[in-house]
């Protein structure tokens, strides 16, 4: 039995339906099972952390969030038969990093806590989600326009499902213990070709214009804490022009190449469509 926390996550909602397709057992943990709308092969259970033998009883493996992983789960987890964890972390966490940054401290402290669990583990460590892109969803929908920050920001936004395939060979086959996968899509993309590639998927024409980042900030991450929207947006402003880092994990992994931004723009059109 593997269990997936973060089931009605991009990632995780992906992840579910590879695990299934492969034949293996799944216990998907969602705060709300009556709307998770996941498969009815699926074990679909409510995350309360506070049952732990409903979580993890005949479980062998784990695909854990860094928001959902706590010291004492992990001991929970152990405790009940979890001998291997795949944490989705973060490619922030690197040699050189900010180590006071939020989403930093966040993956660091969650990867911390896995070693010290005693558990098996594999770290997974993506950079840009091309899911980011969504947040220009409600402006694609009213019109032509987009408001942004930083048009000439660079990353290398992965899919969801390459991120979900990685998981999956992690959690079905040997050898990726102790192993960290830094996790990137295959090419370089500015956050204004992010827009035009979401426009040709749609057949539009949209127009990508550069805000100020403090007005342009409140509107597209309205429910971010203004600290951390403020460090969000210094990153942000250190991609302009900076090539991103990118990796042939994926392809290594899966034996797949990772998919372009282009195809997941092709994969989500009707997400932006009205």
């Amino acid at each position: 039995m593997i269990v997936v926390t973060g089931a009605t996550g991009n990632v995780g909602r992906a992840l579910v339906d590879r695990l299934l397709a492969a034949g293996a057992p799944v216990r998907a943990l969602t705060r709300d099972p009556r709307r998770a709308a996941l498969p009815g092969r699926a074990q679909v259970v409510p995350f309360r952390p506070d049952d732990p033998a409903a979580l993890f009883t005949g479980a062998t493996k784990l695909f854990l969030y860094a928001q959902a992983g706590t010291a004492p789960l992990l001991a929970a987890a152990r405790e009940h038969g979890v001998r291997h964890v795949v944490l989705l972390s973060s490619g922030i966490i690197q040699e050189g990093a900010d180590d006071t940054h939020p989403i930093h401290l966040m993956h660091a402290t969650a990867e911390r806590q896995v070693r010290d669990s005693g558990l098996d583990w594999t770290f997974l460590r993506p950079n840009a989600f091309a899911t980011n892109a969504l947040q220009y969803a409600p402006q694609i929908r009213a019109g032509d326009t987009v408001r942004g920050v930083f048009a000439d920001g660079l990353s290398a936004p992965i899919h969801e499902d390459d991120i979900a395939a990685v998981a999956e060979r992690a959690l079905l086959d040997g050898g990726h213990e102790g192993t960290a996968h830094r996790l990137t899509g295959p090419e370089a993309t500015s956050n204004a070709g992010q827009v035009e590639a979401i426009g040709e998927a749609l057949g539009r024409k949209l127009a990508f214009v550069e805000t100020d980042p403090a007005e342009a900030g409140r509107e597209l991450f309205p429910h971010v804490p203004p600290q951390l929207l403020e460090r969000l947006l210094e990153t942000f402003a250190e991609t302009v022009g900076v090539p991103p880092e990118i990796t042939g994990t994926v392809r290594e992994v899966t034996g797949t190449p990772a998919r372009t931004f282009a195809q997941w723009a092709r994969d989500h059109a009707d997400d932006f469509r009205a």
